[in-house]
């Protein structure tokens, strides 16, 4: 190799390690740059990079969905710490009979094959009979149920205390046990009220269902299955203003309207919990799910409770207004198969039964002149449809207060006042 040749490599060499120091110099430097001040950095790279900016957003957003959701999940944990404590298991108890199996010592072969082959063996020979032995209290149902003030008043559904002839005993979170008495039980609303005897019960603050929106973040809290108690679960609103039917096991079937959709999980044993919004306010009442679906859910409104809950402790009862009418919502279906005018209204009818008249005898609707047949359009100018149904207009106002009808009575429309009565307690 001649002298040229190894200066040429020579050169080729202390250039590349000094391309290779500057470079890391120059990165080391940087780095100082982005640490004591971002924007100078920002600024170097986009003289270089003109689009670099959609980098550095990248990342700010992304920070900002971290911070989203840490938030949320911290207002979540704050939610469950605050209202577990006010969230009760409802335990339902029962005296049920004792059947045991016995057998008539004259049959035969109870002496004659003991004999040979051991006490018990003429059972085999032998019809049992059975009888009661007195009574056990056994566990025979169960729900969820939460407080809303510290004198022990609690919330559930009417469906977890339906059993008159049964007892109910609360347990609480620190798993005290109290004797809960049943004040009041629903029977348009799904919903009951109890009441423990004590005071500075922790308790769930009540909050507003009318302001609701769709997409609107929910915590449930339940006893699952009647075994997992204070079990959470999340998700949002996922509609409003549901009617659905709902039934189950030993359970008759009713209408629950105006009804919130929500997909956190609602489980067996979740009936009567609360459905909470992130500032730990009680939203809705669980009550029930889609059987045929995965996290299909529904609560009953808060603001269903509120006056039910303030009668329950002003009177000891449910004062419920009534108008003394059976009758069945009108829809087009209903209209076109019975070529009615109207698709909407109440139309008052009779029930299977012959005793089940359209207009009870006495009743604001009788003493107003209402008859079979009429159809109830509107209440003080609100109007009636399915989503808007009569008794849930009546239940707006009280005893005593009157209202004004509009209705279509044989052959046109007219206009009648008539002042509500007081329903007798079931």
């Amino acid at each position: 190799m001649s002298k040229n040749h190894k200066i040429l490599i020579f050169f080729f060499i202390l250039t590349f390690l000094i391309s290779s120091m500057m470079g890391g110099l120059m990165g080391f430097a940087a780095s100082v740059v982005f640490m004591q001040d971002n924007s100078k950095f920002e600024k170097i790279v986009n003289k270089i990079i003109p689009n670099a900016d959609i980098h550095l957003a990248n990342k700010i957003n992304n920070s900002e969905s971290i911070t989203r959701v840490v938030d949320e999940e911290s207002a979540t944990i704050s939610v469950v710490e605050k209202a577990s404590p006010a969230v009760v298991s409802i335990i339902v108890t029962k005296d049920l009979p004792v059947i045991e199996r016995y057998y008539d010592d004259s049959d035969f072969g109870d002496s004659l094959f003991e004999e040979f082959f051991g006490s018990g063996f003429g059972d085999f020979f032998r019809t049992p009979s059975y009888r009661q032995n007195g009574t056990e209290t056994q566990e025979v149902g169960g729900g969820t149920g939460f407080l809303v003030s510290e004198d022990g008043y609690i919330i559930t559904n009417k469906h977890v205390v339906s059993d008159r002839d049964a007892d109910y005993t609360v347990l609480m979170n620190n798993q005290d046990k109290h004797e809960a008495n049943v004040l009041a039980r629903d029977y348009y609303n799904d919903l009951a009220i109890l009441k423990i005897e004590g005071d500075s019960f922790p308790f769930i603050e009540l909050g507003d269902s009318d302001n609701l929106k769709v997409g609107k973040s929910v915590v449930a809290i339940g006893n699952s299955l009647g075994e997992f108690s204070n079990t959470v679960s999340t998700g949002i609103v996922s509609g409003l203003a549901r009617n659905v039917t709902a039934g189950g096991i030993g359970r008759m079937s009713e209408e629950l309207v105006d009804v919130i959709q929500t997909d956190a999980s609602i489980n067996p044993g979740n009936s009567g919990g609360p459905l909470l919004n992130l500032s730990g306010q009680v939203i809705g009442i669980n009550t029930a799910i889609a059987a045929d679906a995965e996290n299909i859910g529904f609560a009953l409104p808060v603001n269903s409770v509120n006056n039910i809950l303030e009668s329950v402790k002003t009177h000891g009862k449910i004062v419920r207004p009534w108008l003394g009418v059976r009758y069945v919502m009108l829809n087009e279906e209903i209209a076109s198969e019975n070529n009615l005018d109207y698709d909407y209204g109440a139309l008052i009818v009779r029930g299977e039964e012959r005793s089940d008249l359209a207009v009870v005898p006495g009743s604001p609707a009788d003493k107003a002149g209402l008859v079979e047949n009429d159809i109830i359009l509107e209440v003080n100018g609100e109007k009636i449809n399915e989503s808007n149904p009569l008794a849930q207009v009546i239940g707006k106002y009280s005893p005593g207060e009157e209202i004004e009808l509009k209705i279509f009575h044989k052959d046109g429309e007219k206009t009648i006042k008539l002042s509500l009565d007081e329903m007798d307690d079931i």
